[in-house]
């Protein structure tokens, strides 16, 4: 699985021109998933979310978590982020789960991560054609794979 997280200010996600979900400070997540990810992904991914130290504190320096400012989240699913640009100039998506199995990681995700932050996760529509607008506060944007947990 692999999430890239931006801290922002604010963002959304509007479908068909019309909004689905906003918020305000905190973090939007972009999330993809393989095939081969399973529930340990989900839990070293939320619990790492949940903790990571990316908010300003009163001396300016990235110390506070999302738990800590009581941020809010948006989670939107991007099978794009598991291309292959290897070979050709045309991407190559094999690596990105199916929706039969994407869509249940996808939920479980959303879940374990409201359960971390005892709060409401707002999300996207899985398979929609999204727009989403952010204002990247920083910019702070961390890629994380959980198969790769350096």
């Amino acid at each position: 699985m692999k999430v890239v997280i931006q801290r922002v200010q604010h963002a959304q996600v509007s479908i068909a021109g019309e909004l689905h979900s906003a918020i305000e400070k905190g973090m939007l997540i972009l999330v993809g998933i393989q095939a081969d990810d399973t529930a340990e992904d989900i839990e070293w991914l939320t619990g790492k979310i949940g903790n990571l130290r990316i908010f300003d504190d009163e001396n300016g320096v990235m110390n506070r978590s999302i738990k800590e400012i009581g941020g809010d989240i948006l989670a939107v699913s991007q099978f794009t982020l598991m291309a292959r640009v290897k070979k050709g100039n045309r991407p190559s998506y094999i690596d990105a789960a199916r929706p039969e199995i994407s869509i249940p990681l996808y939920e479980q995700f959303v879940q374990a991560l409201a359960q971390e932050l005892q709060k409401e996760i707002k999300t996207g529509i899985f398979g929609a054609d999204m727009q989403v607008e952010l204002l990247n506060d920083g910019p702070v944007t961390i890629l994380m794979d959980s198969k790769d947990r350096r």
